[in-house]
């Protein structure tokens, strides 16, 4: 469901995506902005979006469902993985690199989105990874 906000700037709408099929905003954010003709999704983490508990205690299960959030908020917005153009991953340890970058790579088995991936000191709720991501709708 997108409800659509005047952006007084330009005399344009964006769209605030939300879905009850991916975790909730925790804070003062949407799930996804489309404005433009492009979708950015905020951060996911591996919460699931019925208990909003932290699923999985290891970066694989985490970015496992890290990735299917991201996919249901990129759905809600009329887009997919096939459309993101530019993704940021977030790690609690570059430890899980190589894990959590062959998670990703499933979802993305042909030309690839641009992407950076970095260590940070400290997630939301202490879970191992985020990801965000930018698509065209």
């Amino acid at each position: 469901m997108a409800t659509s906000l005047p952006d007084q700037s330009k005399n344009e709408t964006k769209k605030i995506v939300s879905t009850n099929h991916a975790p909730a905003a925790i804070g003062p954010y949407s799930q996804a902005v489309i404005h433009g003709g492009l979708v950015y999704c905020s951060g996911q983490i591996a919460l699931d979006p019925v208990t909003m508990e932290i699923v999985g205690e290891d970066a694989e299960t985490q970015a496992k469902q890290v990735m299917n959030n991201l996919g249901e908020v990129l759905r809600a917005a009329g887009s997919d993985f096939a459309k993101v153009i530019k993704c940021s991953i977030f790690l609690d340890s570059m430890d899980d690199f190589g894990v959590v970058n062959e998670v990703y790579g499933a979802f993305f088995t042909e030309n690839p989105p641009a992407r950076e991936t970095v260590a940070v000191q400290t997630l939301p709720k202490n879970v191992l990874v985020e990801i965000s991501c930018i698509a065209w709708v």
